[in-house]
Formats: structure tokens, C-alpha cells, sequence
């Protein structure tokens, strides 16, 4: 199936769904959402596959067991392919980012010790300036404090307090969502985005910790 865009529809379910988060909106509407949304989604993956990678779709319904939040659903789709590549679709429009969304500790600290470093650290400096500069957010989980070990005047000492590390770029909704512009501009932010990735795939890589 070829991408040509998200349908205004797929705007107009996640509106409806935000204002009335239940079974009887998502029953009347899961026809919507299957072709209008998630379709759609497939395709766009589909289409970025051989440059990015295989991807996944997260399912629509939420884990409400430990949330004091008991709505059932998901207010947006999101997709994240095997290289890192996330993008996701609401009724605020469209975001494209990668990084390491979340870290268990081990990859903290090694992320640390990377970022500390005299011939890393200053490259991941430069890759995050270079993405700011092209209008890229880059932020994450961040203490408020430099971490105990590193000197609070250290010159990366911002970068020191981040726990996750992510670059995005996000959209409103702009008229081109219902083209094939929107896979170009998909393609181009994963593009852009790929050196933090790299650098944090060499230097943090998986955790060694047990999975939950």
C-alpha cells in the first residue's frame, strides 16, 4: 500500500476521542480509526522500512492497571522502527524523533562517563547544537543538580544531568499531513536525527540489566 497522507479523519477521530475517552466512542468509530489512522501509519513505515528499518505499532489501548488515569485509550498512534525511529500521529498533528527515550541506570552511567569524556563528550555536544540549530527540540529526563562524581562547573554539565536523551521535531496540523509530504518529512527528521542515535548506540548501547 503507497502512502498519501493522513485523511482529515484521522484528525477528526482523535479530537472526538479526546473529548469522550470511551468504549462507546471507540466501538462506533474503530472503523475510522483502522482506516484513517492506522492504515495509513503501516504505509508510511512500510515505505521507510528499507532506509530505517522494521517497525512497530503500539497498541491503541491503555495499561490502566497502576494509573490513577483509568481512560482506556490512547490519544495518538505511534510507530518506532528497530533503528530508534519514533513517529506519532494526534490530534495536535504529527512528531518525528530518536534518541533513548528511556535508560535503566547502567546506561546512565555510561552515558555519563561518555559525555564526561575529552573526545566524546565533545561530540555529542556538536551533534546536539547542530540539531538545535536546524530547529530541532533535544531534551529529556534532566536532574536538577549535576550527578554526584562530575564537578558542577563541569563544561558539559547540562548534558551530565540528562537521564534520557531525545531529538524531535513536531507539527501541527499543517495541510501537507494529508500528502506525501508527510513522509518526506518523516524521512527527513529521522535522517537528521541519526548522528545522536549513533552516538548514543556506541557510546550507552542496551542496557545489561535484566528485562522487567
Amino acid at each position: 500500500m503507497r502512502f498519501e497522507g493522513f485523511p482529515e479523519q484521522a484528525l477528526i477521530f482523535y479530537e472526538g476521542l479526546e473529548a469522550d475517552n470511551s468504549k462507546p466512542y471507540w466501538t462506533d468509530n474503530k472503523a475510522t480509526y483502522e482506516s484513517c489512522v492506522r492504515a495509513p501509519m503501516e504505509a508510511l513505515l512500510a515505505e521507510l522500512e528499507a532506509e530505517f528499518g522494521a517497525a512497530k505499532i503500539f497498541r491503541p489501548y491503555r495499561d490502566v492497571r497502576f494509573s490513577k488515569d483509568k481512560t482506556p485509550y490512547k490519544t495518538a498512534i505511534y510507530g518506532v522502527t528497530q533503528g530508534g525511529g519514533y513517529v506519532q500521529l494526534s490530534a495536535h498533528g504529527l512528531m518525528a524523533a530518536g534518541g533513548y527515550h528511556e535508560m535503566a541506570s547502567d546506561q546512565v552511567e555510561r552515558m555519563r562517563r561518555a559525555v564526561a569524556d575529552g573526545g566524546r563528550g565533545p561530540e555529542l555536544d556538536r551533534i546536539v547544537a547542530t540539531l538545535r540549530r536546524a530547529g530541532y527540540l533535544v531534551d529529556g529526563d534532566q536532574l536538577k543538580t549535576t550527578p554526584r562524581g562530575y564537578p558542577a562547573d563541569h563544561p558539559r554539565a547540562d548534558l551530565l544531568r540528562y537521564k534520557s536523551l531525545v531529538a524531535w521535531r513536531q507539527w501541527g496540523q499543517e495541510p501537507w499531513l494529508h500528502g506525501r509530504q508527510a513522509l518526506a518529512k518523516v524521512r527527513t527528521a529521522w535522517r537528521a536525527v541519526r548522528p545522536l542515535r549513533a552516538w548514543l548506540d556506541t557510546n550507552v548501547g542496551p542496557s545489561d540489566k535484566p528485562a522487567r
